[in-house]
C-alpha cells in the first residue's frame, strides 16, 4: 500500500496522463459515437430484445454511417474491457448480434442470480487507473474516468446498479481494491488502491494492455508503466521461485541420502 509515495514532479506526470486518457475520449467524435451505441448495446442486453445493425446504424446518425465498422469496433471493444461482454453476430444475413458474458476475475463468484452481469471489465479498467495513477488515486479522480463511461456516483446504472456502493463496499469487502481516507486531509478525502486479492488475481502487465486498449495504444507506448509492469513480473517471478525452493530442497533430501549411503557400502 505504501507503493504509492512518489515525488511532485512523478506525480504531475501520473496525472497528466489520467487527464489525457478522460480527455481523449471525451474529444474523439468517433468515441463519443462508441459510447451512444454501447449505451444501446447495454439497453438491449439487459431488456433482452435484439441487437441489430439497423438499430445501431439509427443511434449513430447518416452522417457518420460511413464510419460504421470503425465505430462498432470501438463500441464492441469498450463492452468487453470495462463490462466483460463480447459482442458476436448470431446471423449474418439479418445482421443480428448478441453480447456473451466473459469473466476474467472471481469478483462475481458466489453469485446465484442468472441476471448477475459481470463487473471483471470495470475492475480491471479500475486498477488501471490506480496504476496509472501512481498505484494510488484520489476518490475524485476515479469518478472523473468513470464519468466517461457514463458511470456517476449516485446515479442507478443499468450493469452495475448503485456504483458507489459496488466501488466503495463490495469490491472492498472482496478485497480487489483498497479505499481509505488521505491521511491529514481536511476536509477528509478518500483514495483507492489495490487490494490483496487484486495482486493475487492480476498483474500490472495486464491491466496495462486494458489502458492501452482503451487507447487504441500498445503497452510499450506508456515506458514509465511499462517498465514498472515488467518489475513486477519479475519480483513475482522472483517470489514464485523462493517459494518452491524449500520444497524442492525437501523433495530431494531422500535421493541425496540414498546415493551417499550407497557410495559408503
Amino acid at each position: 500500500s505504501e507503493e504509492g509515495a512518489q515525488g511532485p514532479e512523478e506525480e504531475s506526470a501520473d496525472a497528466a496522463r489520467a487527464a489525457l486518457l478522460t480527455r481523449s475520449i471525451r474529444k474523439d467524435p468517433l468515441m463519443r459515437k462508441a459510447s451512444m451505441v454501447m449505451d444501446f448495446l447495454l439497453e438491449r442486453y439487459t431488456k433482452k430484445e435484439p441487437i441489430t445493425q439497423n438499430g445501431m446504424l439509427n443511434v449513430i446518425g447518416r452522417k457518420y454511417k460511413q464510419h460504421f465498422p470503425e465505430i462498432l469496433s470501438r463500441a464492441s471493444e469498450r463492452v468487453e474491457l470495462v463490462f466483460g461482454l463480447e459482442l458476436k453476430e448470431v446471423d449474418c444475413s439479418r445482421n443480428i448480434y448478441t453480447l456473451v458474458n466473459k469473466f476474467s476475475l472471481g469478483v462475481e463468484e458466489g453469485s446465484s442470480d442468472e441476471e448477475e452481469l459481470p463487473k471483471s471489465g470495470l475492475l480491471m479498467a479500475l486498477l488501471g487507473i490506480i496504476f496509472m495513477k501512481g498505484n494510488c488515486a484520489s476518490e475524485e479522480e476515479i469518478w472523473d474516468f468513470l464519468s466517461v463511461l457514463g458511470i456517476h456516483a449516485g446515479k442507478k446504472h443499468s450493469i452495475f446498479g448503485e456504483p458507489r456502493k459496488l466501488i466503495t463496499k463490495d469490491l472492498v469487502q472482496k478485497g480487489y481494491l483498497n479505499y481509505r481516507q488521505v491521511p491529514n486531509s481536511d476536509p477528509p478525502g478518500y483514495e483507492f488502491l489495490w487490494g490483496p486479492r487484486a495482486y493475487a488475481e492480476t498483474t500490472k502487465m495486464k491491466v496495462l494492455e486494458v489502458l492501452a486498449k482503451i487507447q487504441d495504444k500498445v503497452p510499450s507506448s506508456f515506458p514509465d508503466l511499462y517498465d514498472e509492469a515488467l518489475r513486477d513480473q519479475v519480483e513475482r517471478a522472483g517470489l514464485r521461485g523462493v517459494a518452491r525452493v524449500p520444497i524442492m530442497a525437501e523433495a530431494s533430501a531422500p535421493t541425496r541420502a540414498k546415493s551417499y549411503s550407497s557410495s559408503h557400502i
